[in-house]
């Protein structure tokens, strides 16, 4: 059987890497996906590999990624190896941009969309502490932080406001229920 390709989902600030984080920490069958970015490797954040746009724009040519886009910026790519972890019936997480949650549609025969969510004050605090976006960015991010996936696509919006724990277990339970496929199961 096919593993299920977990998108998260989310505006800037929401947690999407803590989430994921303890996501795998709490189920070691699920796999982080480490997406390549057009970002300083040491820029802080997410673990991810750093590379320049012109080596980004060689790999994307050379078919390295299973999914690519562009946002705030900078370029972000899925290995193309989350098709191997796929097929051995694997379930991976991936960070994704809601700009390429149709493509991921497309590609993955078992895509499970995550939404986050989480208070505007939530959202400025954690985005003032990671340090990597000035007063203006964060005003910007905060301003498109409003979240809507395709209508045909099945999503399952948890707020990740409170402890993290209770997202998990929203998240892992969502996940042990969940129907195959594109199936729309809306919370």
């Amino acid at each position: 059987m096919t593993g299920r390709f977990i998108a998260i989902v989310g505006p800037s600030g929401v947690g999407k890497d803590s989430v994921m984080q303890a996501l795998a920490a709490a189920d070691p069958a699920l796999m982080l996906v480490r997406r390549v970015i057009t970002r300083p490797g040491d820029a802080g954040g997410e673990d991810f590999d750093g590379v320049t746009e012109a080596a980004f724009r060689e790999r994307d040519a050379a078919g390295a990624f299973a999914l690519s886009w562009a946002a705030h910026g900078l370029h972000y790519g899925i290995p193309i190896t989350v098709d191997a972890s796929l097929a051995q019936g694997g379930d991976v997480l991936a960070n994704l941009s809601r700009a390429v949650l149709p493509a991921a549609q497309a590609r993955f025969a078992r895509l499970n969309t995550i939404v986050l969510t989480a208070s505007t004050d939530v959202l400025a605090e954690r985005l003032a502490a990671r340090g990597r976006e000035t007063p203006q960015d964060i005003a910007q991010r905060l301003s498109r932080a409003r979240f809507d996936v395709p209508e045909d696509m099945a999503a399952y919006t948890v707020d990740n406001s409170g402890p993290l724990d209770q997202t998990v277990d929203k998240i892992l339970t969502h996940l042990s229920l969940s129907v195959p496929s594109n199936h729309k199961n809306v919370s």
